[in-house]
Parts: C-alpha cells; structure tokens; sequence
C-alpha cells in the first residue's frame, strides 16, 4: 500500500515538473512576453537564485533590490545591446566579460550554427569530424608566427588547462612563472596561475611549482629565472596576458613582452600567452601579441571565439611544441571541445571578424572612445585616478571601490551596462561589442559623465 502511494506521489511530482517544464519552454519560444509573463519570469528568477542557484548573486548583483522586489532580468539582445524581461534597453559595455567581439548574436555566426545543428550537433568522437580540421587550419593561418597545431576547448580556463599540461610534457619541468595581477581561470591549475588571494586561499596547496612576479617588472622576472636555474628547478614557461584584463586593464611597459620572450629563449623555456581577453580583435589587432611583435610558444583562446554564440575555446602551439601529444593523442582530451557546433560558431566569427575589419575598427574607435572618456572625467580628478585601454579594451580606474560601484550603478540605471574587474575592483571595463557604433560611444561618455558629476565621494 506504502509502495502505490510513494508511486503516486512520484507520479504527481513528475507531472507538476513536466507542467512547470512546458511553461518555461512556452516562454522561450515566444517572441514577445506580456507584462504578466515578465513578473513570473523574475520572480522565478530572483526565487531560483534565492534557493537553488547561489543567494550570494542577489547581495552582489547592482541590478538586484535589497529586498529583490525588482531585478533586471535579461531577455533578449542584438548588436551593440541587450535588453531586459521588460524591455528595456542597455548598452552593453560589459559584453559577458568580452565575449561578444562581433556583436550579440550576429547573424553570420547564428547562421552558421543552426546550419550545423538541422545536419549535426555533436560528433561521434570516434570518426574524423571536418570542422575542427578546418578551424584548425584557419587558427594556423591567421595566428602570429609558426603556431601551427590546435587542441579545443570549451572556456578560456580549460584553454590555460591544456596549455599548462602541454608545456609540463614538453620539457618535463614543473616551475612556471606568472605575474601579480593575472587572471588565467579558477580551476585548480589555473588557479595556480590566477594572483588573487581571495580566491587561491580556500583552495590551497595548489599545482605546485608556480611562482609569482610583479607584473612589468623585467629585472625581477630576470631575477626569478636566474634562482630558479640555480637551485634546479628550471622554468617550463611563462604564462601572461599580454594585457591583463582581470587586473584592471593594465598594458605591459614598452619592451617588457619582448624582454620576457628573449629571456624565455634563453634558458629554454615556453612562452604562454593567454589571449583569452584580447584575442579575437578586441585590442585594434587580431591578436594583442601582434601588437608588441612577439610570438608566444602557446596561445590560449576562448571568450569572444565562439561568437557569442557557443562557449568555445583553443590553444595554438607550434609544432616543436604540441608534436609531444602526437605519441598519444589522448593524453589530454575533452568531450565536448571542438565540437561541430562551437567550430561552426568560431570558423564564422574569425570570417566576420576579418571580412568588416573589425580589429581595425576597434582601434580607431577605441582610441575615439578613450579620449573622450578622459575629456569627461576632466575636473574629477578626486574621483578618477585613471583611464586606460587599448582598442576597445578599456579600463576606468577610481580612487575607491565604493565610488567604482556607485558609478556602475548609476550608469545601469540609464541603461549601460559596466562592471568591474575580478583582480582589481577599484578598476571599471568597458569593453563593447567591436561593432558599437560612434552614436552609442558617444551615449556611453555623456551617460558617464552625467553619472560622475552626481556620485560624491
């Protein structure tokens, strides 16, 4: 009898997850949603949040009241924007940490995917899929220098991962050293990598053998490599973002790459650029290595690879250096990086990026975007410490967190969408689809400057 009535109560649980499945899945497919469906849809947000997902995102979110009467839920996006449940529009200076180089869904890269998904979704793993051959081929031909072979990914952590596990079995050492302020992901090599305290303490020990330099500072590096040398523990490489990006936007002192990649050659050590930021055209140059003339051992991809549209990631090694997978290709493996799809997505965003200069256009209107970004921070000097960038790649750095985040808020509020950097919080980014056009730049600075004149300090 106990049997038939846990049966039925299984039964109507099942059928009020199937009913609540096809409300969620009936909302998804329409194109417009009422004023009543929008209230559902955040209340259920903000409750899902609440006791399934991380109460911790209500607190931290600016978008989030205190009391989570109302949230800006997202809904939809296009171009340069995205708005929310609502309808309301937002610029998006933000772009899913950079993610949308090309646009919010661009149409080439949407076409490219629902293409490959009405013939094939996911491979086989067994057979020879030709996507990533040719991706791969693609990835040789526009990388810098003789980077010639590429394994996928999913994220820009599992691209740091396998760039990390590749340099170990090419020389078979096990120091690596990265620099203060670096950002390379949160798993646990990764993270290894990654400076910041707050998220390496809880996690300790780490993936041994990692050391951290300041970032910029040659003579140190130097110094480094030369202890390590000595006490036998040579260096495998060196892992950089070429800008860092988590760190606050910060740009290498003139030279430094080149030092660090002359004395990478010198005691036989790999260079790993972690491009997963500024890849993909976001600093006015396909790839930020292009900028500083130098080319990297490794380079890790992700982020705005995938379009947008797919999470989707690489490494692109030279052939000295990845031919020792070649032994065993399964030394390192994922299931779904490289998949029909994501190849799909990345494969047409490379075309855009290069059929509308896009790299190119992001340095000129990045550079228009900068300068006038400081022209309206003139006279709050009390405020701004600084404000930097490459391409569109750029970062406003103020005295104080609180005034970082009141600026955020205020400029959310009037529909732009900005945020801070995960390493240094007292630094806000600004990094907008390449597409942006002049009109919304120009949206973006008054909205800014509007916002400063009313935050007090």
């Amino acid at each position: 009898m106990s049997i038939d009535i846990n049966q039925e109560l299984k039964s109507k649980h099942n059928q009020n997850v199937s009913e609540y499945i096809n409300k969620v899945l009936s909302l998804v497919e329409k194109e417009q949603v009422t004023a009543e469906d929008a209230a559902w849809i955040t209340k259920e947000t903000v409750d899902g949040f609440r006791e399934h997902v991380n109460p911790g995102f209500l607190a931290y979110r600016k978008t989030v009241t205190k009391d989570g009467q109302f949230a800006a839920v997202e809904w939809s996006d296009n171009g340069s924007c995205f708005k929310d449940v609502n309808g309301k529009e937002y610029i998006d200076c933000l772009g899913g940490f950079g993610i949308y180089n090309v646009g919010h869904r661009n149409p080439k890269v949407v076409k490219a995917v629902t293409d490959q998904l009405k013939r094939q979704a996911l491979h086989s793993q067994d057979l020879l899929d030709p996507l990533r051959a040719m991706l791969a081929k693609i990835l040789a031909d526009i990388t810098p220098g003789d980077l010639k072979y590429a394994f996928f990914t999913n994220s820009g952590t599992e691209s740091v991962e396998a760039a990390l596990k590749l340099a170990k079995m090419y020389s078979e050492r096990t120091t690596f050293i990265s620099t203060t302020r670096a950002f390379h992901g949160k798993s646990l090599g990764s993270l290894s990598g990654t400076a910041k305290g707050m998220f390496r303490k809880p996690f300790l020990p780490l993936i041994p053998g990692f050391r951290h330099v300041p970032f910029g500072d040659i003579d140190m590096m130097k110094k480094t490599f030369e202890v390590c040398a000595s006490v036998g523990e040579d260096v495998a490489a060196v892992i950089l973002e070429p800008i860092q990006g988590e760190g606050g936007i910060i740009l290498p002192p003139e030279n430094y790459l080149k030092q660090v990649r002359e004395l990478c050659d010198q005691y036989g050590s790999l260079l790993i650029f972690d491009e997963v930021q500024t890849g993909m055209g976001r600093t006015g140059k396909m790839f930020a290595a292009e900028l500083y003339d130098v080319v990297p051992d490794i380079i890790c991809l992700a982020k705005a690879f995938g379009g947008g549209v797919m999470p989707a990631g690489a490494i692109v090694a030279r052939e000295e250096v990845f031919k020792s997978w070649f032994p065993n290709p399964f030394m390192h493996t994922t299931t779904f990086g490289g998949n029909p799809l994501a190849c799909a997505a990345a494969i047409a965003t490379i075309g855009v990026l290069i059929e509308e200069n896009l790299p190119e256009r992001a340095a000129v209107v990045g550079e228009y975007f900068l300068k006038q970004l400081k022209e309206a921070a003139a006279g709050h000097e009390d405020k701004v410490v600084e404000i930097r960038g490459q391409g569109l790649m750029i970062g406003i750095e103020f005295h104080q967190d609180e005034i970082g985040y009141e600026v955020s808020k205020g400029m959310f509020d009037r529909g732009v969408l900005v945020a801070g950097t995960l390493i240094n919080s007292k630094t806000i980014r600004i990094e907008p689809a390449l597409t942006i056009s002049y009109e919304e730049v120009d949206k973006v600075v008054n909205t800014f400057k509007q916002v400063l004149e009313l935050v007090q300090e």
